[in-house]
Parts: C-alpha cells; structure tokens; sequence
C-alpha cells in the first residue's frame, strides 16, 4: 500500500514537471513568434480600429484605420479627412490592440500613396518631423520626395494664390492631411 502512494506520489510530481516544461516552452514560443511582428503588420492588423497616432514634431493625428501599408498608414477622421501618416515618424500609437496574424501591409510605399493624393488635385496641410507645416496642391511625386505648389487651404490653386514652390523629402513627412 505505501508503495502505492509512493509511486502514485513520483508520477503525479513527473506530471506536473511535464506540465511546467510544456507551459514554459508555449511561453517562449508565443515570445519569439511575436518577436517577428514588425509595426506595419500590427498596424495592417488594425484595419477598422480608431488610433491616435503621436508623431515627430509634436503632432497628433487621430481616426479610423483605413488602410497601411510599407512606411505609411491612413486615418479617416469623424469629418471625413484624411491623414497620410509616414510610419518612419511615428512615436507611438495607441488603439491597435492584440497583434493579429492573418493580415498583411500593402506592398506599394509611401510614394504611390503620396501619387494618390496628387490625382486628387486637393489642397493638403504637410506635418514635417520637426513640426513645421506647410500647405497646398501636391503636384508632382518622385522616387523619394514630392513637389507641392503653396497656397492657403481655402483658396484655389491659382497663380493669385500661389505663395511658392516646395520640394518635400519623404524622409522629412510626419504626415500629410487632406480636407
């Protein structure tokens, strides 16, 4: 009978150090697995979650996430303006929640969405890392910066309005906001 207890004693406490050991490697695993997820595809996974994003220079853009993708994602606001924020002058991000796996960032960077904004010939307010601000039609996009002819947000890009011609590195964008 006592080397019942006994051996009844020796395989629960071989149980329960199985069990330890199987517990601290699905620990581990889950910490390397979630080591390997990068901003961009904890924002991708996000799609549909409000953020409020801090970026360098002191701005802060908040809305909806409705799309990302490499170096870039974009928030819609309750009014329906759109934030362009270039992922390279994010300081933080709050909102995103649990990181999903099934979701991946769009391919295309920075420069083909700046592209898209172009097409749309709309008056934009352009956040640079330092916090300065500048405003206008975004008229031409190359490889790593863009032109944006200057003038006031409420006026027509007409030559009466133009103050002036800028080119803007991506480098330097925090982010770039449409009416």
């Amino acid at each position: 009978m006592r080397w019942d207890r006994l051996f009844d004693d020796l395989e629960a406490q071989l149980a329960a150090h199985t069990r330890l050991e199987l517990d601290a490697e699905v620990a581990e695993r889950t910490r390397t697995e979630r080591s390997k997820i990068t901003l961009g595809e904890r924002i991708a996974g996000g799609v549909g979650a409000r953020l409020v994003v801090r970026v360098r220079g002191g701005s802060v853009a908040r809305g909806r996430l409705d799309d990302s993708g490499d170096g870039w994602l974009l928030l819609v606001d309750d009014g329906g303006r759109q934030q362009l924020v270039a992922t390279a002058a994010v300081l933080g991000v709050s909102g995103l929640g649990r990181p999903r796996d099934d979701t991946r960032a769009r391919r295309f960077g920075i420069g083909s969405a700046v592209r898209g904004i172009s097409r749309d010939r709309r008056a934009v307010a352009v956040i640079d890392v330092d916090g300065g601000t500048t405003h206008g039609t975004i008229d031409g996009v190359g490889a790593d910066a863009f032109d944006i002819t200057e003038h006031p947000l409420d006026s027509p890009r007409r030559a009466e309005n133009v103050r002036g011609e800028r080119v803007i590195p991506f480098a330097a964008v925090a982010l770039i906001s449409s009416s």
